[in-house]
């Protein structure tokens, strides 16, 4: 009998899974980072003005080859690889760092190829001779423009308008120890257009960092006050929906109890409610449901029938009905309002010698419910209000206005009886 066994032996990887992996470390590397929403513009144009100079950078190195090539048979073959290395080596990576990174990547990046560029002078005088290009100008005289425009990327405007000067001076003394026939005329002139030219890049590339701090700037001060008077119309809400619900139901139930003098099934009900609602208003930061059209319509019935069970209750419904979704928050302030509604007229309304009719109707469309309260009581003059009377102005219309979508209306006259009318929904207009 033969016994076989197996080495343990870690198989050989395919070439195409060590690919393939190192493909998934290269993306895991590169991915995108979030932007800080406090740094986003100034970012953004970080990004986009490196890509810009990156691309602008390999696009010189390929027009300048030929004067490359021309210039390069007075040097060593050593010295036109490394000077074309140092000048624009640097470009295609800052085209893509800026693709793939943020803006601190960028400047490094960018003040590499700044200061390469000035090692790619420095090395002129240990490769050409004195005087010994044919021409008005050396090649690297025509990237001075994109090299300050990289220092601008990397550094403060102060320490940019340094470099254009120390960038700009040597490009003139390059000039003049390479160029065979030299003036003065041809220097300044020179000179003075490495200068200008660079400094019009200077002048567009700090406008364009800067209009995108201030934009970052003034984001954030606007987030701040936006943050601040929500955070302040919210407490004012809190304080409103307290004050209504201490005026619609504490009050008014203790108002009831004193009259009665005796225990009653009506009043009992209207002390339960007010209990759950001011547990609702403890413990209102549980998410909302939603009720459907006739979860909502009963929802509205109870609270009518709590305050008084004799008022009628009528519902109409439109096509799409049951495409209605209300949160639970927004029934409690409709049924809130529309209790307020009820009980103001069971105080004020009544009429010596007959009894006064009192109907709600509710109309149930697709995405609104509209709810009628109407009696044909004593009714008011509204004009005649007092502004500090809560139960119309902040129990029922201002209750609705701070309500989504909600809308109140409230019509009355003298002796005609009063109606009140509830719309939430769609644009909450009438």
């Amino acid at each position: 009998m033969t016994a076989t066994g197996t080495l343990a032996t870690r198989p050989a990887e395919h070439p195409m899974s060590v690919i393939t992996a190192f493909l998934q470390r290269l993306r895991r590397a590169l991915v995108m980072p979030q932007e800080d929403p406090a740094t986003a513009a100034y970012d953004r144009i970080m990004r986009r003005l490196g890509i810009s100079v990156g691309i602008a950078g390999i696009i010189v190195c390929a027009m300048e080859l030929p004067e490359i090539a021309e210039q390069g048979r007075h040097a060593p073959g050593w010295w036109t690889v490394v000077a074309v290395v140092l000048t624009f080596g640097w470009f295609p990576v800052l085209a893509v760092i800026s693709a793939i990174t943020g803006p601190g990547p960028v400047r490094v990046v960018s003040g590499c190829a700044a200061l390469s560029f000035l090692a790619a002078l420095a090395t002129m005088p240990f490769a050409l001779e004195v005087h010994s290009v044919d021409s008005t100008t050396v090649w690297p005289y025509r990237v001075a423009a994109l090299a300050v425009i990289a220092a601008v990327l990397a550094w403060p405007p102060r320490w940019a308008v340094a470099y254009l000067v120390a960038s700009s001076t040597s490009v003139a003394l390059s000039i003049i120890y390479t160029v065979a026939t030299v003036t003065p005329y041809s220097v300044v002139e020179n000179f003075l257009r490495a200068v200008g030219l660079a400094a019009l890049f200077v002048w567009c590339g700090t406008a364009a960092t800067g209009a995108a701090a201030r934009v970052d700037r003034e984001s954030a001060i606007a987030t701040r006050r936006a943050a601040a008077a929500a955070s302040a119309q919210g407490r004012d809400h809190e304080r409103a929906r307290f004050a209504a619900l201490i005026h619609d139901a504490v009050l008014s139930t203790l108002l009831e109890a004193s009259r009665a003098g005796a225990q009653s099934n009506v009043l009992r009900r209207q002390a339960e409610r007010t209990l759950e609602q001011l547990d609702e208003c403890r413990g209102s930061d549980r998410d909302p449901d939603l009720l459907d059209a006739r979860s909502a319509v009963l929802f509205l019935r109870a609270a009518v029938h709590e305050i008084n069970p004799v008022v009628r209750f009528a519902t109409r419904t439109w096509p799409g009905f049951d495409d209605l979704r209300m949160p639970v928050h927004a029934a409690s302030t409709i049924a809130a309002a529309l209790a307020e509604a009820v009980r103001n007229s069971l105080r004020h309304a009544q009429l010596p010698g007959r009894e006064v009719r009192r109907i709600v109707t509710a109309t149930v469309s697709a995405g609104s419910i509209r709810i009628v309260f109407t009696d044909d009581g004593a009714g008011f003059d509204l004009a005649a209000v007092s502004a500090d009377r809560l139960g119309i102005s902040m129990s029922i219309l201002g209750r609705m206005r701070q309500l989504a979508g909600g809308s109140a209306f409230v019509e009355s006259q003298p002796g005609e009886g009063t109606t009140v009318t509830l719309v939430w929904g769609g644009d909450g207009s009438r």
